[in-house]
C-alpha cells in the first residue's frame, strides 16, 4: 500500500499537467485525454485483483460504469479514486447521475448495507490509522485540518486466514528517520510534514517493510462525535486528570472510577499527558478506550444506527478505504471471536542519553512473533523469543481488596519455578475475576500461565505493567 497511497503525489502532477494543457491546440488536448483516460481504465482491472472482494466482477464493472458516469471531466473522475469513503453519501442522486431510467439498477448505500453479509475480505489488510491534532485556524473536517501531526497512531491487521483483528499502538514520539532528512525526528511528525504517504512510508520502514493497505485519519472532532453519537463509553479512569494550557483553550478535569465519558471527556481521557512518562500511559488509556468503544459498537442497541453513524462520521474522516472494502471489514468485524481482537504497543525503550529523555526507541529484538502476528512480516535473520515461561517477567497486581493475597500469589509462582514475579502498586478497581494481561502481545504465554493457575481470564492489550511480559491483576476469586 506504500505503493498504492505513493499515487496520490502522482495524482497531483496529473492534475497539474492536465491544467497546462488548456492552453493547447484542440487536437493535442484530445490526444492527452485519450492517452490519460486509457491509463484509467486500466484501474478497475487491477483494483479487481488487489481488493480480494468476493462480490461478481459484473458487479464490479457495473460499480465502475456507474461511479464513471457521475463524474463530470476527466480531472474528476481521476480524483474520485482516492476520494474518501463516505463523500458520495451527502449528495444527492441528482448530482451522482443517478436520476435516470436506471436509477433503480445502481445499488444505493442503504441498499448495501441491508446486503452486508455478502461482502467478504478474502486476504488480510493493514490499515494505519492517525488521530490528527488540531490545526490552529483551520476549519475542522476540511482538508487543511489533517495536516496537522498525529496524536494517535495504530496498525490495525485484519487477517480472515485466522479471523483476527489485532492492533500495533505506535507511541507518538517513536523515533523514526525520514528520508529526505538527514535527522531522526518523532514518528507523529510524518503526517505534518508529508501526509498519509509520508506517514505510510516511515511506518513500513520502521516495520522492516511492512505493506500499508489503506490509511485512515480522525480529524479533531472525529472521537468526539463518534463518541457521542454512541451515546457515551464505558470506562475505567485509574486516577484523578487535571491540566489546563497556557491559553485556556483546553483543559482536562476527570475524577477517578468507573463512568461513561462523553465525546469531549473521551478526548481529555486519552490526550492526558502525565510529566515524566512519555506517552506510554497514554498509549494504554487509548487501548483503555478502545476495548471500550469496541464493547459500544457491538451492542443490539448500537448496529442498527451503523448506516446513520457512518453518514454523520463522514465528515470527519479522511481515508481511502472504498465502500465495498468497509462494508467486507464491518462483516469481518461482526462475525469475529471477541477473543481474537487482540492489541500491543510497539516494543522500545526510553533512551536517556537523547536529548529528549522521553523518547521511545525501537526495539525489535527478539519479536520476530510480534512482527508476523501484527504486521504480516516475517524475518528470517531476527532471532525469536525463546525465553520459556517460567522466565518471563510476571508483575502481580492486586484487585481484590485483600492484601495478603500479593505475597500469596508470589509465593505460589516462585515455587513453581517462576524467577521474574515481582509486585506493583495495587489496582484501584476492585475486581471479582482475576485476569491475565498479555502486556507484549503473547497469548500463547498467556494460557500456559492460565492453565498453571487454574483461573482468570486473557486480556491481550498493552493496560498492564509496562515492563512486564505478562500481568496477573488478582481478583476476589483468588483462593
Amino acid at each position: 500500500m506504500v505503493k498504492q497511497v505513493a499515487q496520490i503525489k502522482n495524482q497531483g502532477k496529473s492534475q497539474q499537467a492536465q491544467k497546462s494543457t488548456d492552453e493547447a491546440n484542440p487536437q493535442q488536448q484530445a490526444n492527452i485525454s485519450s492517452q490519460f483516460v486509457e491509463s484509467v481504465g486500466s484501474i478497475p482491472s487491477q483494483l479487481y485483483q488487489r481488493l480480494g472482494l468476493a462480490m461478481p466482477r459484473w458487479l464490479f464493472w457495473l460499480l465502475t460504469i456507474v461511479v464513471g458516469i457521475t463524474l463530470s471531466g476527466l480531472l474528476v473522475s481521476t480524483l474520485a479514486l482516492w476520494t474518501p469513503l463516505w463523500s458520495d453519501i451527502d449528495r444527492t442522486d441528482e448530482e451522482l447521475g443517478m436520476g435516470g431510467p436506471d436509477a433503480e439498477k445502481t445499488p444505493l448505500p442503504g441498499e448495501i448495507w441491508s446486503n452486508i453479509s455478502q461482502y467478504k475480505l478474502t486476504r488480510p489488510m493493514n490499515i494505519l490509522i492517525m488521530g490528527i491534532e488540531p490545526v490552529r485556524g483551520k476549519v475542522d473536517g476540511s482538508p487543511e485540518s489533517y495536516a496537522g501531526s498525529s496524536d494517535t497512531m495504530l496498525l490495525v491487521r485484519l487477517n480472515p486466514e485466522n479471523n483476527t483483528i489485532r492492533v500495533l499502538s505506535i507511541p507518538r514520539d517513536t523515533m523514526i528517520a525520514i528520508p529526505e532528512s538527514k535527522e531522526l525526528t518523532k514518528v507523529s511528525q510524518a503526517n505534518a510534514q508529508g501526509g498519509p504517504v509520508l506517514a505510510a512510508r516511515v511506518v513500513s520502514r520502521t516495520l522492516s517493510n511492512a505493506p500499508i493497505d489503506r490509511y485512515i485519519r480522525i480529524s479533531t472532532n472525529g472521537l468526539r462525535q463518534l463518541v457521542d453519537q454512541l451515546g457515551g463509553v464505558e470506562v475505567f479512569v485509574p486516577k484523578p486528570m487535571e491540566y489546563k494550557d497556557s491559553a485556556g483553550k483546553f483543559s482536562i478535569n476527570l475524577v477517578s472510577g468507573w463512568q461513561t465519558l462523553n465525546g469531549e471527556q473521551a478526548e481529555q481521557f486519552v490526550r492526558y499527558r502525565e510529566a515524566n512518562t512519555g506517552d506510554l500511559p497514554r498509549v494504554q488509556r487509548q487501548q483503555a478506550l478502545l476495548m471500550g468503544l469496541r464493547e459500544r459498537l457491538f451492542s443490539p442497541t448500537v448496529l442498527p444506527r451503523l448506516p446513520q453513524l457512518v453518514h454523520i462520521m463522514g465528515k470527519y474522516f479522511d481515508t481511502n478505504l472504498k465502500v465495498e472494502e468497509m462494508m467486507a471489514l464491518v462483516n469481518f468485524s461482526l462475525n469475529m471471536e471477541r477473543d481474537n481482537f487482540q492489541m500491543t504497543m510497539l516494543p522500545g525503550t526510553f533512551s536517556r542519553l537523547s536529548a529528549d529523555p522521553d523518547s521511545y526507541w525501537l526495539n525489535l529484538t527478539g519479536k520476530v512473533d510480534l512482527l508476523n502476528n501484527y504486521t504480516g512480516v516475517s524475518i528470517g535473520g531476527l532471532k525469536p523469543d525463546t525465553r520459556s515461561l517460567p522466565s518471563l517477567k510476571i508483575a502481580i497486581q492486586n484487585a481484590s481488596n485483600q492484601p495478603q493475597l500479593t505475597d500469596k500469589v508470589i509465593n505460589s509462582l516462585k515455587s513453581k519455578g517462576f524467577k521474574n514475579v515481582y509486585a506493583i502498586s495495587d489496582w484501584p478497581d476492585g475486581r471479582s475475576e482475576t485476569k491475565i494481561i498479555a502486556q507484549k502481545g503473547n497469548r500463547q504465554a498467556a494460557e500456559q500461565l492460565q492453565k498453571i493457575l487454574g483461573l482468570g481470564t486473557i486480556e491481550v492489550s498493552a493496560t498492564g505493567d509496562l515492563e512486564s511480559d505478562l500481568t496477573i491483576r488478582i481478583g476476589k476469586d483468588w483462593k
